[in-house]
């Protein structure tokens, strides 16, 4: 009798849990995935590089599979694309910095003689003193405002490159991540919309010390040979931009410091003074003009939506996304990109059909489940950067964001592995064979339960790390711009390896078992976040 009564109980159990079990989970199979990644991180698509033909090739493959599955266009004006723009600079003639001396002289400088024009910059010419603004970051809900509230009525500001703060790991600035409000672009709008002229940039060489090579710098900023790689920038950052922006050499600024009687350590203590410095007037007049001419690509992420069933809840989205890009070839050489993010594109094809498979067995989620698959991850993250800046559905209403990019492989960190390994500890692969880590959840308790609860059913190593960390991992893939705009958003990642962005990431090395097992459990987590009544929050900043 008892035994009948326990037996009961368990097979009550496994069918509750067999009913809790996101519908055609089980049709996402390690056979399917590995014929796709066949496909998409074969030779024959030239390693996928943005606005090529390998790129575009799987940008319409990925569009067809959406259509053939019946999910319902995502992007632009009906269709499956979100259209957006990118933009690269070219150096034009006109570069000139001029320094007013005493009597009446002046110092002319050309590009590459201790300055150059970003490739940002708008081409204008600007003309005014001097002020010097620390970093130049006006962040007023993180407590810091370079600028104070001065106007700087035409003045050329003075800033150094990165953040203050960058090596303690409370910093308010996302503790060791680079923040998104060191980036010099963003500066350059905050100088501007204080009503600067013009923006210098300096080597913070109070946190970065050593020989300079501004001839190196130069030179990478503008190779006298185009590389094979453009550099490119989101063409609706860059329109914004309407002043000169300009990297000076160290040598230079403390020839500019010097008639305030500032050294650069000066400068860079000051710098470093919580909730900013204040704007300091240095006296030296500086024009500058600045030439750089700006061409527009053409680019496109792909995107459809299997579509909720709750009258209520259906206008609400969870995000499962990838990127599709890669690094390219040259050559007889083909960077094939298959764990990055071939892997993730994959996954997502998978988890997209369980959904279909689903409807039309009259089974479908509360809420929409939006399939976004960005391109230019590599580039910048610009795909993700433009729709979570101008999303085509209400931002509010976007739930959460899955992000998967690299999940075929298990995390190898080699003794001697060099700077891309930097801040990562030494580690096997062996030791990672069942392991994922999950990048995002401390900004979201929430969503870290989600992921837990989710996981019960596949018994993988969750790994909660590098949140907080100078690989800064944290914002180098497609969740970071949805937490910029405060989205709940996390990154799924088996972690780097030595054949990370070699031509060595290739299909055959992809761990296809372990993949699945990884779709799966994402397939299961966006439909219980799709499922449920209440959604996820995104706590209190904390880095």
């Amino acid at each position: 009798m008892a035994t009948r009564t326990w037996m009961g109980l368990l097979l009550l159990a496994l069918s509750l849990r067999a009913e809790e079990r996101a519908p055609q989970n089980d049709s996402i199979r390690k056979e399917e995935l590995r014929a796709d990644l066949f496909f998409l991180a074969g030779d024959s698509l030239q390693g996928r590089l943005t606005n090529t033909p390998g790129n575009a090739i799987a940008a319409e493959w990925v569009k067809a599979r959406f259509e053939r599955l019946g999910l319902k266009p995502g992007g632009s004006d009906g269709s499956y694309f979100h259209a957006y723009h990118l933009m690269r600079g070219a150096l034009g003639d006109d570069n000139l910095l001029e320094i007013a001396g005493d009597g009446g002289s002046t110092l002319r400088l050309r590009p590459g003689q201790d300055w150059y024009p970003l490739q940002f910059s708008a081409s204008a010419r600007a003309a005014g003193s001097v002020i010097f603004a620390g970093y130049g970051i006006a962040a007023p809900k993180l407590g810091h405002d370079d600028y104070r509230g001065r106007g700087l009525s035409g003045a050329i500001v003075l800033a150094f490159d990165d953040e203050p703060g960058e090596h303690d790991p409370n910093s308010p600035f996302d503790g060791l991540v680079r923040s998104e409000q060191a980036s010099p672009l963003r500066k350059a709008l905050a100088a501007q919309a204080n009503g600067a002229a013009a923006i210098l940039f300096v080597r913070d060489v109070h946190n970065h010390p050593g020989r300079d090579d501004f001839d190196a710098s130069y030179r990478a900023a503008w190779p006298a040979q185009p590389s094979r790689i453009p550099r490119y920038s989101l063409a609706s950052w860059v329109e914004k931009v309407h002043i000169p922006a300009a990297q000076i050499s160290p040598a230079l600024a403390a020839m500019l410091l010097e008639r305030a009687q500032r050294s650069l350590a000066d400068a860079g203590r000051a710098a470093e003074t919580r909730g900013g410095t204040s704007p300091i007037g240095i006296g030296t007049k500086v024009e500058i003009t600045t030439s750089v001419r700006r061409e527009v690509v053409p680019d496109r992420s792909v995107l459809a939506i299997a579509e909720g069933a709750d009258p209520r809840l259906k206008d609400e989205y969870v995000v499962v996304s990838a990127h599709l890009d890669h690094e390219g070839a040259d050559g007889g050489r083909i960077w094939n990109g298959a764990d990055d993010d071939g892997s993730g594109t994959v996954a997502l094809l998978e988890i997209a059909e369980a959904y279909a498979l689903a409807a039309r067995a009259g089974q479908r989620p509360r809420r929409s489940v939006l399939f976004a698959v960005w391109n230019s991850e590599e580039r910048g993250l610009f795909g993700a950067w433009a729709y979570a800046d101008e999303p085509l559905v209400p931002r509010e209403r976007i739930v959460a964001v899955l992000n998967m990019d690299m999940i075929g492989r298990n995390e190898e960190v080699p003794e001697g592995g060099g700077a891309r390994f930097r801040g990562l500890q030494l580690q096997s692969a062996e030791s990672n064979a069942n392991a994922i880590n999950v990048i995002g959840t401390t900004r979201s308790a929430d969503l870290k339960g989600a992921v837990e609860r989710a996981n019960r059913g596949f018994g993988l190593e969750l790994r909660f790390r590098y949140d907080n960390n100078v690989s800064n991992l944290m914002r180098r893939s497609d969740h970071w711009p949805f937490l910029q705009h405060g989205i709940p958003a996390l990154w799924f990642h088996t972690g780097l390896h030595p054949d990370y962005h070699t031509v060595y990431d290739r299909p055959e090395k992809i761990h296809y078992g372990k993949m699945e097992k990884i779709a799966r459990m994402i397939h299961q987590m966006s439909w219980d976040l799709a499922q449920q009544d209440g959604r996820p929050r995104l706590d209190a900043r904390a880095p």
